[in-house]
């Protein structure tokens, strides 16, 4: 099935749980599309299975939070994370036996992003430090580090050759990921029409676009060659400064937002143009929003989780 307007029109909610009591600040998908995993404020990891439609399993990182929880490169049994309470150490945790496999320590503030690499065990991380290290997950051993000039947020580009850094909410660097140290050979300095913090970064599945979220009720879109804005995204509630995660669908096609109010807002990349907009009734601000990567599916969450699928009035071909 092809991802059109009309098919986005027609998402509706399939499954609904209520595994957390506080908000799910981060969900992935792992690389097969099969399996889901989300974290929450309240220390809990839940794992989804989306063949199946319900949760799998449930465990827990009460001493040190979870945050920012990430599926490891082809794997859907070994996961990473930051922590969001004791330290600022990374953590790559065995789904299977619930061990910790390594640590990754270095940073010394909150781990704002993290980034896997698409193609191997490579990963980014970057913090309130102002730092962002790049790690290989067989190692515990930092391997590189830049110092932007600010706070920095990043995200590797969709075939694991470069990454992206948004410094300071106000411009775009690109550093190759063989001559990092050697600085960004590309920067965008960027002027968005409202003031505001930005607090995501994610480059489209053909690597063409980067997708910008803030938390003044607007995103940005920007051409990843030339760092040219393509469109802003506005006309969604986020009255109260929240974080909100942004997401591509997979064709690269359209761009989607959770709001405070429950609902989602989706845009086409092409025209910049709403095209649909579905109330999932989260009782709170849809913190966090994916896309399934193989699967006609994503999700959306506050504390509540919900799995949409196409509506039986969506076009089949």
């Amino acid at each position: 099935m092809k991802i059109t307007d009309r098919v986005l029109r027609n998402f509706t909610i399939a499954r609904s749980y209520r595994e957390n009591s506080q908000k799910v600040n981060c969900i992935d998908y792992s690389p097969n599309g099969e399996s889901a995993i989300s974290s929450s404020d309240d220390d809990r990891i839940v794992i989804y299975d989306i063949t199946a439609g319900r949760p799998r399993k449930t465990m827990f990182s009460q001493k040190y939070g979870v945050d920012l929880i990430r599926y490891r490169h082809k794997d859907d049994h070994t996961v990473v994370y930051s922590s969001n309470k004791q330290d600022d150490t990374i953590r790559l945790l065995s789904l299977t036996g619930n061990k910790y496999i390594r640590y990754f320590p270095g940073h010394t503030a909150k781990v704002i992003s993290l980034s896997m690499s698409p193609v191997d065990d490579m990963f980014i991380s970057s913090s309130l430090d102002k730092t962002i290290r790049i790690w290989d997950l067989n190692s515990q051993n930092c391997q590189g580090i830049t110092n932007p000039i600010g706070r920095p947020i990043c995200s590797f580009d969709p075939e694991g050759l470069i990454f992206a850094a948004a410094v300071e909410s106000k411009v775009v660097q690109l550093y190759d990921l063989r001559a990092f140290d050697k600085g960004p050979f590309a920067s965008f300095e960027m002027s968005f029409p409202r003031v505001c913090d930005w607090t995501g970064l994610k480059f489209s599945d053909d690597g063409k676009q980067i997708l910008i979220c803030t938390n003044g009720g607007m995103i940005g879109l920007i051409n990843a060659f030339n760092g040219s804005l393509l469109h802003t995204f506005s006309n969604y509630n986020n009255s109260r400064g929240f974080s909100l995660e942004a997401c591509f669908t997979p064709d690269s096609q359209f761009v989607m937002i959770g709001s405070e109010d429950g609902k989602i807002h989706v845009w086409s990349t092409v025209s910049g143009m709403k095209v649909a907009v579905r109330d999932g009734k989260h009782p709170g601000p849809i913190n966090t929003l994916q896309f399934n990567p193989r699967f006609m599916t994503f999700a959306s969450a506050c504390s509540k989780t919900n799995f949409w699928l196409p509506g039986p009035d969506t076009e089949t071909h």
